[in-house]
């Protein structure tokens, strides 16, 4: 064998042996815009760290909670990086599902994130996943269709006065519907809504004694509210849409008014994406009887399962991607206003503030948001849009399906609530509550 046959095996061989040094990182995460960006400028981490490839699993909101919760609880361990919420986080990490966020770098600056964040993906003071964004939810708006109408939006509107604008504003034969909500089955897609308005007419999930109240005043206005103005002032098939699917009505013109989570800020205002970027005006979540539980809390966040065999690789890239470095890579390649929201309070500056016309009403609807308040009666749950115990995911899920048959007429509102009431009582009783 001559030398250079002889030199270019051993390269061959030194190849090898780092390509096969080389950890893969599989991430698990939502199909959201800010999410999918992520994974755009993650070639960045990627340079940065030769020695970790990153695999991606992008999935929709409802298939990707499927996945994630039947993997985590049987430990199947596919993923390295789940994209979870804060029900997820303090749930899994109480069970050891994951691990603990603990050593992060002395630059990271945890102090620098919201305590109510970092309070929500917390268990006993220990943290279990970093937050990538966080949301409350707001009211958008046209502003050129109102003031074409002669209307006013207040700052802080009633849900009734929202489908008085609704009616004024409903015009299906020029592709223009008076709202836009979610209508598709899941706890955290047509519940998360909801359940907000539902908390605004003074309503709860569960008494004090976990007794379920579907089948009170509170329940019964709320949820005839609900598919009463979606179904004649909502677009056709609303009860397939979820926030994908509005933002995606609302970019195109389509939606005088849509209430939804505060992220979607930065994309309805975003020229290579929304055709009426600069016609949006921004304003507080609805409420009725009562403000309290009438905005959700939420953060979509980066989590480690205990089951990862790559852990500090995994470490390494959750800090990196809800880090302030990550929110200055954000800033440099699409612009502030498209910084990663609701976590930090660097990114509350006056440049940014000055860029996002949403921010201020985004960073108020967070600091009002009280997840152990979220009803005008007293509830022994905490959560606003959601109820964390372990059931509630199964339990929102059935009862997002019923609410979802109700909305295109398979059922009266009436009878869907007396068949929520009895599913829920069953299941709770099936559980133990109250305990």
């Amino acid at each position: 064998m001559n030398l250079s046959r002889l030199l270019l095996g051993s390269t061959c061989v030194a190849l090898a042996g780092a390509a096969s040094a080389a950890q893969t990182l599989t991430i698990a995460t939502v199909n959201n815009a800010d999410m999918i960006r992520m994974q755009r400028l993650s070639q960045t981490f990627e340079q940065q760290n030769p020695e970790i490839d990153l695999n991606w699993v992008v999935l929709e909101e409802n298939v990707l909670r499927q996945r994630l919760t039947t993997d985590i609880a049987t430990q199947g361990g596919q993923f390295d990086v789940l994209t979870i919420g804060m029900y997820e986080a303090s749930l899994w990490g109480d069970k050891g599902w994951l691990a603990p966020m603990t050593d992060l770098p002395a630059d990271y600056d945890l102090d620098d994130v919201f305590p109510s964040v970092r309070e929500g993906l917390s268990v006993d003071g220990t943290l279990y996943a970093l937050p990538f964004y966080a949301e409350s939810s707001m009211t958008y708006y046209r502003t050129d269709l109102f003031e074409q109408a002669g209307l006013q939006m207040p700052e802080r509107p009633t849900w009734t006065q929202m489908a008085e604008f609704a009616e004024k504003l409903h015009k299906p034969d020029q592709d223009q519907y008076g709202m836009c909500l979610r209508g598709k089955a899941g706890w955290g897609e047509n519940m998360a809504l909801v359940t907000t308005v539902a908390n605004a007419f003074g309503a709860r999930w569960f008494d004090e004694q976990w007794q379920p109240e579907f089948n009170g005043p509170e329940w019964t206005r709320a949820a005839t509210f609900y598919v009463d103005l979606l179904s004649k002032y909502g677009p056709q098939g609303a009860s397939s849409n979820g926030f994908n699917e509005n933002l995606a009505l609302f970019n195109t013109g389509k939606c005088a008014m849509w209430v939804d989570a505060t992220v979607a800020g930065s994309f309805v205002t975003d020229t290579s994406q929304s055709k009426v970027a600069d016609k949006v005006g921004f304003t507080f979540a609805p409420q009725e009887e009562t403000a309290k539980g009438s905005a959700w809390l939420y953060s979509w966040a980066l989590a480690i399962p205990s089951t990862s065999k790559k852990q500090e690789a995994a470490k390494a890239f959750t800090t990196w991607a809800t880090s302030r470095d990550y929110a200055k890579l954000v800033a440099e390649t699409d612009g502030v206003a498209n910084v990663p929201p609701g976590t930090r309070e660097s990114t509350y500056s006056a440049e940014y503030m000055a860029a996002a016309p949403f921010a201020k009403i985004t960073l108020e609807s967070l600091k009002q948001a009280d997840p152990a308040s979220p009803s005008a009666k007293p509830v022994p749950y905490v959560g606003i849009q959601l109820v964390t115990i372990p059931e509630f995911q199964a339990i929102g899920t059935q009862v997002g399906k019923m609410f979802s048959a109700a909305l295109t007429g398979q059922m009266p509102v009436e009878q869907m609530l007396t068949a929520v009431q009895q599913s829920t009582t069953r299941e709770m009783k099936r559980a133990g509550y109250p305990k």
